[in-house]
């Protein structure tokens, strides 16, 4: 399994209007040449649109596999030559590392910062508005393709060409493809469930989902 990869790409950006929306975002990002610093609430000078959905302690640095990309050229051809890394707004880019090998609680060196996974990626609507691709939103959370989310235990510098190094792997039995499937079962079983909803590593908001699709089914075993 790999434990070390290198960062290909690092990417921050700030608060603009959407093309053709209108509402205010950051998903228009732009590649680092220079180590930048990581505090607890992200990338310095990396701005979110909506801080409800993004940024916070949960949600401080995004990382995408640069190879999954390749997949989406094929889905959409007609989109190919903007299917590339940092479009779907993620700060960190790297081949080597998808959502089947890695977990929520894998706890990771970048560069000189230390970062754990805290949850999947969820995709917003401004990925499929973006490139005009409608139904791409959908379809990454439905193949699990999302990429995922770092908390900071450790504030550092990180840019392209550093190593992100994994420094402890958790042991609870779940990748991320694990998860997503879970997500996305119709009828996930209760045991799997209810281990997802009480993995403390696990961001808060994604423990409740698994919860309330718990409750749900004991109430309607």
């Amino acid at each position: 399994m790999t434990e070390f990869v290198t960062i290909t790409g690092v990417y921050q950006g700030r608060v603009r209007r959407m093309e053709g929306d209108g509402r205010p975002t950051a998903i228009y990002k732009q590649p680092v040449q220079h180590a930048v610093a990581l505090g607890d609430g992200g990338l310095a000078d990396d701005q979110q649109g909506d801080r409800k959905a993004h940024g916070g302690a949960e949600r401080a640095l995004s990382h995408y596999p640069a190879e999954h990309y390749g997949v989406w050229a094929s889905v959409y051809p007609q989109a190919a030559s903007l299917l590339r890394p940092g479009v779907f707004g993620e700060n960190v880019s790297t081949s080597g590392l998808t959502e089947g090998s890695v977990a929520v609680g894998d706890v990771f060196r970048m560069g000189t910062a230390v970062v754990q996974i805290s949850q999947p990626r969820q995709p917003c609507w401004k990925i499929s508005h973006r490139l005009n691709l409608p139904e791409l939103a959908r379809e990454v959370a439905e193949t699990g393709r999302s990429g995922w989310l770092y908390r900071v235990l450790e504030t550092g510098y990180l840019g392209p060409g550093d190593v992100a190094e994994r420094l402890d792997r958790a042991t609870h039995g779940y990748s991320l493809a694990d998860m997503w499937a879970m997500h996305n079962a119709r009828r996930p079983t209760m045991d799997d469930l209810e281990a997802l909803a009480t993995l403390d590593v696990l961001a808060d908001s994604w423990r409740q989902r698994f919860a309330s699709r718990l409750d749900w089914m004991r109430r309607h075993a």
